[in-house]
């Protein structure tokens, strides 16, 4: 499994063992206020171990019905609706991941894997404007989202043509990491284009 998947795991147990606390917005490390703390019975949390445990073994049938059986029970965190419209993305079941991701986004609007995936699957979709404005609004909240301004900058250069806002999240990313050699490639090649 890769770092990516890992860390977005992890995330996902962690919003669901822990409590829905205080965000922090990412890199300039303000705090985005308290939120209303939710108890995750004990349970459920089992289950959604569980469900993580197939989910990185590839088993999406198993993973979905767990995931199904918690949402009928919990719906106040996006965790369960994030994973479960991965799991129907990979299953190539688009309707569902949608329908999955957008209660995701309606729990918490600003959530930065919920867009992400969001504008993921609007961008294979060939809506562009719902994957743009996806991305958009986790950067009201979090304007240095590396993976979503990444992506807003992919959808930009090769899907809308919008070279000027390319250019603007490349960048921006290019900022935050100084070192990553191909957007620095990226950035110089939209420089020349953009002229």
């Amino acid at each position: 499994m890769n770092i990516f998947k890992t860390i977005l795991l992890l995330f996902f147990i962690t919003s669901l063992v822990s409590c829905v606390m205080d965000s922090t917005k990412s890199g300039d490390q303000e705090s985005a206020g308290e939120k209303e703390l939710i108890k995750i019975d004990a349970d459920i949390e089992d289950d959604f171990n569980l469900a993580l445990s197939h989910l990185k073994k590839e088993d999406y049938d198993s993973a979905i019905e767990l995931l199904e059986k918690i949402i009928a029970v919990e719906k106040r965190v996006p965790s369960p609706f994030i994973n479960l419209g991965m799991a129907y993305s990979k299953k190539g079941d688009v309707e569902k991941a949608e329908k999955n991701l957008l209660m995701a986004v309606k729990i918490e609007l600003t959530h930065p894997i919920a867009n992400n995936q969001l504008g993921l699957l609007y961008r294979k979709k060939g809506e562009f404007d719902n994957a743009k404005k996806a991305y958009t609004n986790v950067l009201t909240e979090y304007p240095d989202n590396l993976p979503i301004l990444k992506n807003l900058g992919i959808l930009c250069e090769l899907y809308m043509r919008d070279l000027a806002c390319a250019l603007t999240s490349y960048e921006h990313y290019l900022s935050l990491r100084p070192d990553d050699k191909v957007m620095k490639i990226w950035v110089a090649d939209l420089r020349q284009r953009v002229k």
